[in-house]
């Protein structure tokens, strides 16, 4: 029995170091990443029982990634094996103003896209989970991984667990029609939807204040809660974030100034404090933790929240920042 179970792909991500463009660079750090991986990892490191499923190729490449899962206690028992596909790739050029960071995937024919119903043995890992995740990214891989995905919540809804789902657009991978036809098939079975100011109202066209495409996202799916996370972008290496969550009430975060030492991975941070909060507490420790460890994970370099539950309850307390000895 789990407490979170999520599906999704991890690819590697290569970026040039110190702000170098991808022309310039003679080397990449490596890091490993995917949108539903990074948020296990923040469960997890909160002390969560958490199982990542995907896909992966048999090679060194798909071992690094697995491995990284295993790093931070999450169960990696139900990963599909296969001796077809490869690891997905993204390069990551960091920028600072005026030049804007920016990714380029190199994915096709992923392990993972290969997905299809049948392979997995949801009966069984979701039996006894208190909740299961995953993405729109998931669902734009391939109609294979979309149907995979279907079955996936669909058992999810049988075996009574949770779900939680964030929108997760990417043009890159799917037209916003394709994206809304999905999806509108799938959030009437989910309890949590997770988003961005903006990937709503791409995707399904939602406009007015905050609260208002909120509602309009509860009353069209009729889901518990729907979170969305609100990121000022003042210049490439600072901002701001806070998010608001309707659920019985609106609950308004905390707002914080971050400097941006990496961009990637901090919605999924959000999408980690927010569920810890959800199932140890109520919706307003949701968005707290949400938030704190958001903020935190664009302080650290790669996709992954190294952080602790001890760390963000300081963060929530305002921690200042004098060096802690």
């Amino acid at each position: 029995m789990y407490d979170v179970v999520t599906l999704g792909e991890a690819m590697l991500r290569l970026s040039p170091p110190n702000y170098m463009r991808l022309e310039q660079t003679n080397s990449f750090d490596v890091n490993v990443g995917g949108s539903e991986l990074n948020t296990s990892v923040g469960v997890a490191r909160f002390g969560l029982r958490t199982a990542w499923v995907t896909k992966l190729v048999k090679s060194p490449l798909g071992k690094m990634v697995a491995n990284k899962a295993r790093e931070h206690g999450i169960d990696t028992s139900h990963i599909v094996w296969t001796d077809k596909g490869r690891v997905g790739i993204y390069y990551l050029e960091l920028g600072s103003t005026p030049r804007a960071s920016r990714v380029i995937y190199d994915r096709k024919d992923s392990a993972i896209s290969k997905l299809g119903p049948g392979e997995v043995n949801w009966s069984t890992i979701l039996k006894g989970t208190k909740l299961f995740l995953t993405s729109g990214i998931t669902t734009a891989l391939s109609p294979t991984c979309r149907e995979a995905t279907i079955e996936a919540i669909n058992e999810a809804k049988k075996q009574g667990c949770k779900i939680c789902f964030d929108i997760n657009f990417r043009a890159k991978l799917w037209s916003t029609e394709e994206a809304k036809k999905c999806l509108s098939k799938i959030l009437d079975k989910v309890d949590i939807i997770v988003t961005t100011q903006f990937d709503t109202e791409e995707v399904f066209g939602y406009k007015g204040s905050y609260e208002d495409i909120a509602k309009q996202l509860k009353d069209k799916f009729g889901c518990s809660v729907v979170a969305i996370t609100l990121r000022e972008v003042r210049t490439v290496l600072t901002g701001g974030w806070t998010s608001i969550a309707l659920a019985d009430k609106l609950y308004k975060g905390k707002k914080y100034d971050i400097e941006i030492i990496d961009r990637v991975g901090g919605g999924d941070a959000y999408t980690a404090g927010f569920i810890y909060g959800y199932l140890t507490g109520d919706v307003e420790k949701a968005v707290a933790y949400g938030d704190a460890l958001a903020a935190l994970e664009h302080s650290i370099p790669g996709d992954l929240s190294w952080f602790t539950e001890d760390e963000v309850k300081k963060q929530i307390k305002a921690a200042g920042y004098r060096i802690q000895r």
